[in-house]
């Protein structure tokens, strides 16, 4: 067997260790990125390497899973492996996410302390010179807040199903008593709370820094059965949801090439010009925070629709202008 698929069946067995119920075979050639035929011999090499493998009925289909975990040999991770948690919790520590950073520390130190000391001494010099070689780009923008104990408030609230309270506080706007049923957090330049009105049933977000007194009720208050974290966030440029919009962008020639590698939207299309440009589609709300995005494009971009994006802009250039004046004054 080729290393490349010797590579794909230890994969296989850790994702079938890795899954309670286990795989149906079409969620092994997902994983693999295989059609069902090569998944099904993946699978019978697996069978014949772990006997441990288990089948599950679960009609219509079949499962396989391993229980107990695999050794520590087959799961010792690889120096790339361990240097993007490195990263990543190293990101987070540097964004202000101190929680969120410690909980991937943690799990950094109880990976490395399940390895092998061999294992663990061979990568500890390929892994230390990486980390040395890469790092993150601070961007600039708020410091989003993830304040630990209103963080396991509000997963314990989720996993219970119960409703959440909080006092809510915007500038310029007396601080509210908020009871809501929560159905998740959403993390970016700011992070936010997703929550159902429990009086509306309207879903509103609510940014974690201005929560206070946050804490967990009695009773059952679930989120809307239909609802969809994901597919709420992927309707909206960026965090706030408002109208939802088509939005058409001109992109001139020189920039074309960039725009097609840009990610817009998950709704994006882009299509090609007969003058090298490109037209950029995707339905989405947020207005305000897609004019800000585009400030960074000058010249490059025309905005074809919606007319509010444009007024948005004016208004966003008009109130740029202002504040030069005064600086020039």
């Amino acid at each position: 067997m080729r290393h490349d698929k010797a590579a794909m069946v230890i994969d296989l067995a850790r994702g079938m260790a890795a899954s309670a119920e286990g795989l149906t075979l079409n969620e092994m050639a997902g994983q693999l990125r295989v059609g069902r035929r090569t998944a099904e011999r993946m699978r019978d090499a697996v069978l014949m390497l772990f006997p441990q493998v288990e089948e599950v009925s679960d009609p219509p289909t079949k499962r396989w899973r391993i229980r107990g975990g695999l050794s520590a040999f087959e799961q010792a991770p690889t120096a790339t492996e361990m240097l993007e948690l490195t990263k990543a919790a190293a990101g987070l520590r540097g964004a202000g996410e101190a929680g969120r950073a410690a909980a991937l520390e943690g799990l950094e130190r109880k990976v490395k302390a399940a390895m092998r000391s061999t294992t663990l001494n061979r990568l500890a010099p390929d892994l230390e010179a990486l980390v040395r070689a890469e790092t993150i780009a601070v961007q600039a923008g708020p410091r989003p807040s993830a304040d630990e104990a209103v963080l396991a408030e509000i997963r314990g609230a989720v996993l219970a199903g119960r409703p959440l309270g909080f006092i809510y506080s915007r500038p310029g706007a007396e601080a509210r008593s908020r009871s809501v049923a929560p159905c998740g957090i959403m993390f970016g330049r700011a992070n936010y709370l997703v929550a159902a009105d429990r009086e509306s049933g309207r879903i509103q977000t609510f940014r974690l820094d201005r929560m206070t007194s946050v804490e967990a009720g009695d009773g059952v208050a679930a989120p809307p059965a239909d609802f969809d974290l994901a597919a709420f966030a992927s309707q909206s440029f960026g965090i706030y949801q408002d109208e939802i919009e088509e939005v058409v962008l001109r992109i001139a020639p020189e920039g074309a090439a960039e725009a097609r590698g840009w990610r817009w939207h998950p709704t994006q299309t882009i299509e090609g010009q007969a003058d090298g440009s490109v037209v950029v589609r995707f339905r989405a709300s947020g207005m305000r925070e897609l004019a800000w995005h585009l400030f960074s494009w000058g010249e490059q971009v025309t905005i074809e629709a919606p007319q509010r994006l444009k007024a948005v802009m004016a208004s966003e250039l008009a109130a740029a202008g202002r504040a030069l004046e005064r600086a020039q004054s």
